[in-house]
This record gives structure tokens, C-alpha cells and sequence, in this order.
């Protein structure tokens, strides 16, 4: 594979490559996720990725040694309460859609800043059809199908072709699978790393949104209501 996204030089490689991803949360509270190559050396790493941190905007990707890659963050799209009587409009909290949209920035971002690649989630619950936009480069576009959730999904350019998979991690020893928060992030030559994981902490974040929109199909669905849960 030649071109694409490239965040930082140094995460690129000639051949096919794959990293292990461990999501630390459950491990260690306040980080995220860990990613190590196939000589057990930490490549990647999040930092300050807790058990409510899908409620924050941005997530920061950081390379070994603690060096600032990547950030991506919410695009977020304000929700509004319209009532009857003398008030109009009241603003009640903003909350991720099912039209979600992620961008990211190269290092760390500062206001103003314009993003490198966005990253837009228009289908259903269920299905995890996902586009990631280059910006500067009209022409180039990826499409990640499958279930993150279920740690399955392929990263495809607008070729159509394999660009990096997530899939759940087999202990080849005994022949075991392993939890869903131990998986593999296979990389094909040429496929930027940090940007990758970029796309992989979105990824993450929607299906943390969609645990939340299920929960909130036994509440009041009428979001005027002061127990509507409206977080995200």
C-alpha cells in the first residue's frame, strides 16, 4: 500500500505488522489502552481513559514515551428542548447522535486548528459501517465494516482494499481465546500505526454511545423529562 494518512513518521512498516491492544481500564484505573508490538515493546499508548471517559470530548494517543501523536475529538451537536409557553428554546445538554462525527488532529490540538481526517457514523444501531474522511485529499476515503464490539471489523481504502483488521487475540499455546479487552491490530504495509489507533479510540467511543442508547431504551424516552438520562 502506498499513500494515506500518515501522523508521524516512524509507524509505518514494509511488512504486514501486528500489534497487541490491551484496554488497561479494567486493570488500572485512570488509563485507557496499551499497544505492543510483536516483541513485547510498548508502541502506543492512552492515557486517563477511564470508566466515564466516553463523556469527555477528546482522547489523546501518545507514543511510548509519552510524546503527544494524535487527538481525536467529538464533534459534538447540541441538543435542544423546545417547550410550550413563554420559553422558546431551552438548551439541554449535548449528547453523541447516530450521526456521530470524530475528528482528528495531527499532535496536540490547539483552537483553531484545522483536523487531518473526520470519522462519521450514520448507520444504525447494530451495524458499524463506519467513513473516515482525509481532508486535503478529496479522492481518499476508508470505509471500517464489521462489529468492534465484538472485535471483528477490516479497514478499507476507496480501492476496497484491506488496509489493517481488528480481531480478537488467540493464546496460540493452548488454543484459547482471549476477553474482548486483549485483541490484535494488524497493519498492512505502508498503513500508518498512530492512525490506525486513532480510528480504533472512535471506534471505541461509538460503541460505548451504543451501550448507552440501549440502556436508554427502558427509560422515559421523552427527554423533557428531568430522569431522562441524557449523558453520554
Amino acid at each position: 500500500m502506498k499513500g494515506g494518512v500518515v501522523v508521524e513518521n516512524g509507524f509505518t512498516y514494509e511488512e504486514e505488522t501486528h500489534l497487541t491492544v490491551f484496554k488497561t481500564s479494567l486493570f488500572f484505573a485512570g488509563d485507557g489502552f496499551t499497544a505492543y508490538d510483536c516483541k513485547g515493546e510498548l508502541v502506543f499508548r492512552v492515557d486517563s481513559y477511564g470508566e466515564d471517559a466516553h463523556e469527555h470530548a477528546e482522547l489523546v494517543l501518545m507514543d511510548a514515551s509519552g510524546h503527544c501523536l494524535l487527538t481525536v475529538r467529538r464533534k459534538v451537536i447540541g441538543v435542544f428542548a423546545f417547550t410550550l409557553g413563554w420559553v422558546l428554546l431551552e438548551r439541554v445538554e449535548s449528547r453523541p447522535s447516530l450521526h456521530q462525527r470524530w475528528e482528528g488532529f495531527r499532535g496536540e490540538r490547539m483552537d483553531g486548528e484545522k483536523p487531518i481526517f473526520s470519522v462519521r457514523r450514520s448507520s444504525m444501531i447494530g451495524r458499524s459501517t463506519v467513513t473516515v474522511e482525509v481532508y486535503g485529499d478529496p479522492g481518499e476515503e476508508y470505509q471500517i465494516e464489521g462489529s468492534f464490539e465484538q472485535r471483528c471489523c477490516t479497514f478499507y481504502d476507496s480501492a476496497k482494499q484491506s488496509v489493517a483488521e481488528i480481531r480478537r487475540k488467540v493464546d496460540a499455546s493452548v488454543h484459547v481465546m482471549l476477553g474482548k479487552d486483549v485483541f490484535s491490530l494488524s497493519l498492512k504495509p505502508g498503513f500508518d500505526g498512530a492512525f490506525a489507533m486513532g480510528l480504533m479510540l472512535v471506534l471505541d467511543q461509538i460503541n460505548a454511545d451504543d451501550d448507552d442508547d440501549v440502556d436508554d431504551v427502558s427509560t422515559d424516552g421523552n427527554p423533557l423529562n428531568e430522569d431522562y438520562n441524557m449523558s453520554s
